[in-house]
């Protein structure tokens, strides 16, 4: 049974995850918008996606472990 300290790293694996996909989703629109950064875009899109599979990926894992 894990104690209250893991949950807590847990909820702030989560939350910071959360924060990530923001930030990525922020910079894929302001790369979308301004004309000069279309490579801003393409690494926000990247990321956003790398950080939800890898949210989907571990989101079961931190309740598993002693």
């Amino acid at each position: 049974m894990p104690g209250p300290t893991c949950r807590v790293m847990v909820v702030a694996m989560k939350t910071l995850i959360l924060v990530l996909l923001v930030v990525w989703l922020v910079l894929s629109v302001l790369g979308a918008l301004i004309e000069g950064l279309m490579w801003l875009l393409m690494v926000g899109l990247i990321l956003f996606a790398v950080t939800a599979a890898y949210g989907w990926l571990t989101r079961g894992r931190g309740a598993n472990r002693t």
